[in-house]
């Protein structure tokens, strides 16, 4: 079985600086991380490889320091990782993102499964797997926190919602997006370690994948961003001095005349 794991490097720290000119977060000379949710997406497709043989390809689309943070997939187990990396992928919103990512798995060609994790943590919209799925043709399940059954031609699965979980089936190619219930991610062996210190990861343009210029990057990117601001904390507080007694009685009138209660 032939498995994709799209995944995303995000910053690893909270400050994050903004390109004034397009709004769009500044990438390159920060320290980032793959996107923990991610890391369970990995994980899981490691195990259904491990359960069904084939392999797994971790896909991501970044600047070039992003070749980094998929070596630490290859340290896990990943037969392989390659890296979508173009200035005219830079400034893409969720369905550019989508666009680019789904034009290299076309090219890695015959996917059967495709992994991604819920949900990035800088930007939290849940959008680029199904996004993905609805560019590819085919089916997908969002929030599985357990596979039940699989095989060549389908799968089974269970997928979170508020009151619980509903069960899944759905035939192959398919994608799924995990959470973090689903499993815990395997620490990087040292052979593991070895090998992702001296791979080279593929480096593909937009051109190479046969992508639009006016699909990818801020061409093809109908939702930006207008404008970015830290909120003023208006934050005031009132202190008591009296006795205990007295402090009670203040606290309780000024709470009634706010109608708190």
């Amino acid at each position: 079985m032939k498995i994709v794991v799209c995944v995303k490097q995000v910053p690893d720290t909270t400050e994050v600086k903004i390109n004034p000119e397009t709004n769009t977060l500044i990438r390159e000379g920060v320290a980032s991380i793959i996107n923990p949710f991610d890391m369970y997406a990995i994980e899981e497709a490691l195990r259904t490889r491990e359960k069904l043989g084939g392999t797994v390809t971790v896909l991501s689309m970044g600047p070039p320091q992003a070749a980094e943070a998929l070596k630490e997939a290859i340290a896990m187990g990943a037969d392989e990782a390659i890296l979508l990396s173009d200035r005219a992928f830079a400034g893409a919103d969720t369905l550019a993102t989508s666009y680019a990512l789904a034009k290299g798995i076309e090219k890695i060609g015959d996917v059967q499964l495709i992994f991604c994790g819920k949900q990035a943590i800088d930007g939290d919209t849940a959008q680029v797997g199904p996004e993905i799925a609805e560019k590819l043709g085919i089916p997908h399940v969002t929030y599985v926190k357990k596979i039940d059954e699989i095989n060549e031609q389908e799968m089974i699965v269970e997928r979170m919602n508020e009151d619980g979980y509903e069960r899944v089936q759905l035939p192959l190619p398919a994608l799924v997006t995990v959470v973090k219930e689903i499993n815990e991610p395997r620490l990087p062996s040292l052979k593991g370690k070895m090998r992702a210190k001296n791979v080279e990861i593929p480096v593909w343009s937009a051109e190479m994948i046969g992508a639009d210029p006016d699909k990818v990057g801020l061409n093809g990117s109908p939702t930006w961003v207008k404008r970015i601001f830290i909120p003023d904390m208006k934050c005031q507080g009132e202190i008591y001095c009296e006795n205990v007694e007295e402090a009670v009685k203040t606290l309780v009138e000024a709470i009634v005349s706010r109608k708190i209660v």
